[in-house]
C-alpha cells in the first residue's frame, strides 16, 4: 500500500512488521488469523515442521484430534516445481503456501550483501534477521496507515470496492492440451 502513502509522512516509530520470524513469514500471520476467524482458536506459537529440507516446511493446526489447517512455506525453485508436481498428481495437502523464489527466504535473497566471492554473507544475514525481529509486531488492522487506506481509498471495511479489490472467486478451469505448457 505504499503507493498511498507519501514516506516522508512515515516516522521511524511507525515502521511495523507482521507477525513473523523473519521478513517472509506472512504464512504466520494468515496461519494465526485463520485459526481465530474460522476455528475460534487463539494461536500464540506455531511450529514448523522441516519436511524435505529447512526450506520446505509444513505447519499444522488440530482441533478436536483432526487436522483443520495445513500450510506450507516453500522457499526456492526446487521446493517450488515439488509443491507443482503434487499439484499435478493430485496430492497437494495444503490450504495456503507462502512461496518464495529465494532459497532461505527474502533476506537471503540475490539483492542482499555478499561475500567478495560472490557467495551470501551469512553474518551479515544473522544481523538482518535480528534487526527485523527488533521491529514491533502490530496487526495490520491495528495500523494508522491501513485504517487509512480503507477508508479513503477502498471506501470503508466492507464496501463492494474491497470486495472487488481484495478478494478472489476461484472456479475450475478445463485443461486444454498445448505446447505452451511449461513441464516441470
Amino acid at each position: 500500500f505504499c503507493c498511498f502513502l507519501r514516506f516522508d509522512e512515515i516516522k521511524e516509530g511507525d515502521v511495523v512488521r507482521h507477525d513473523g520470524k523473519r521478513s517472509d513469514g506472512y504464512l504466520e500471520h494468515i496461519f494465526k488469523h485463520a485459526a481465530k476467524e474460522l476455528f475460534g482458536m487463539d494461536v500464540k506459537e506455531i511450529t514448523y515442521k522441516a519436511l524435505k529440507n529447512k526450506d520446505f516446511q509444513e505447519v499444522t493446526l488440530e482441533k478436536d484430534g483432526e487436522t483443520v489447517l495445513r500450510f506450507a512455506a516453500a522457499y526456492g525453485f526446487r521446493n517450488i516445481q515439488n509443491l507443482v508436481l503434487k499439484l499435478k498428481k493430485g496430492k497437494f495437502l495444503y490450504h495456503f503456501v507462502e512461496v518464495l523464489a529465494c532459497p532461505g527466504g527474502c533476506l537471503n535473497g540475490k539483492g542482499q550483501a555478499q561475500t567478495e566471492d560472490g557467495k551470501p554473507d551469512k553474518a551479515l544475514l544473522h544481523q538482518m534477521e535480528e534487526v527485523y525481529a527488533a521491529i514491533p509486531v502490530r496487526l495490520p488492522e491495528t495500523n494508522m496507515h491501513v485504517q487509512k487506506m480503507y477508508q479513503d481509498w477502498l471506501e470503508g471495511m466492507d464496501s463492494k470496492k474491497v470486495r472487488e479489490t481484495l478478494h478472489t472467486k476461484y472456479s475450475a478451469v478445463n485443461q486444454t492440451a498445448s505446447n505452451l505448457d511449461i513441464k516441470w
